[in-house]
């Protein structure tokens, strides 16, 4: 276990290097559709999900979490609104062959359908631009993971992906005619998110890592740029454990992560979580300093029916002066 403890002192230190080293280059990343919550239950816990075991799902916030997964079978599928109706999908599936003793093996996807916008190109005419037409830019993602227990608390998880995002057709000339030559914005990349997950011991108390976004530089037209690369490190526990030890009938879990992102300043994330005979859940969480983002809220709903289990998530989060982001998502288990 010390060994295990050294890996935990040190992993916060090693990758906190590229990232500090990036801290001037704030807001200048792309593909930050990677970076965006797709987990109802994440959202209306503020994102405070590094330290929490949430099946499947995990893969997009610390895949180690996946490997507490206690079904065989782990489905996850959702919708989100994003700011200027911006729409994703999401989906996770996971398996434990030989009921975990061989690990978890896990798979994930992200789609995003930006709609419609005009295009436009600045031209020496009167208005200033000329109106080339429409485009449809769009972003997918699609991803691997593995995560395995190495005992009865500790547990390390990766997870490989391949991010693609589409800008457009755009105009790079005119000639004589008018006639308008395009080009095609479009990159892809490998990323990789790893995290490890400790339960302490101390009843409930868990610790946790993740690093998201580790990958190359990627170049559109002329302009390198960086994945949104961010460090998560977090704490959860269920207060009940100190409220009222040994209550069935009450869980109350609070989870709070302290993020380093690269492209903006660090940001503390916290939430809580009620859970009322193991069915009923209301959740609440907040992540400071942001712009708009303000609190989070959040319902859930999950029953077991012999070896079939079902649950449901809704969240709320306010964004100010840009409206709200609702997100829906339904899980399955065998």
């Amino acid at each position: 276990m010390k060994r295990w403890a050294a890996i935990l002192i040190l992993l916060p230190l090693l990758t906190a290097l590229p990232v500090s080293a990036q801290q001037e280059k704030l807001a200048q990343t792309t593909m930050k559709f990677l970076s965006v919550s797709v987990s109802p239950r994440a959202a209306a816990l503020g994102d405070a999900l590094t330290a929490i075991d949430h099946g499947s799902a995990s893969l997009f916030y610390n895949p180690s979490g996946m490997a507490w997964q206690e079904s065989n079978l782990d489905v996850a599928l959702g919708q989100m609104q994003w700011i200027a109706e911006i729409n994703y999908s999401m989906g996770s599936l996971s398996f434990r062959p030989g009921s975990g003793r061989l690990g978890v093996l896990g798979f994930s996807f992200v789609m995003v359908d930006y709609g419609e916008l005009e295009e436009t190109i600045r031209f020496d005419n009167e208005q200033g631009f000329l109106d080339v037409g429409n485009f449809s830019p769009s972003a997918w993602s699609f991803g691997v993971g593995y995560a395995r227990k190495f005992s009865d608390r500790f547990s390390v998880g990766g997870h490989v992906k391949w991010a693609n995002q589409y800008l457009a057709n755009s105009v790079s000339a005119i000639d004589d005619a008018g006639e308008y030559t395009r080009e095609k914005v479009e990159e892809g990349v490998l990323a990789y998110d790893f995290g490890v997950l400790y339960k302490t011991g101390f009843r409930s108390l868990n610790f946790a890592v993740s690093a998201r976004n580790f990958a190359p530089e990627i170049t559109f037209s002329e302009e390198s740029v960086a994945l949104p690369l961010t460090l998560n490190i977090g704490v959860s526990m269920d207060m009940m454990d100190v409220i009222m030890q040994g209550s069935n009938m009450h869980q109350l879990l609070l989870s709070v992560d302290a993020a380093n992102p690269r492209d903006f300043s660090e940001q503390i994330k916290a939430g809580m979580e009620y859970v009322f005979l193991n069915t009923f859940i209301l959740r609440a969480g907040y992540a400071f300093p942001t712009d708009e983002q303000g609190f989070s809220v959040g319902l859930g709903l999950k029953q077991s029916l012999r070896r079939f289990g079902f649950g449901a998530d809704y969240s709320y989060t306010d964004f100010g002066i840009l409206s709200n982001v609702q997100r829906l998502a339904i899980r399955l288990s065998l």
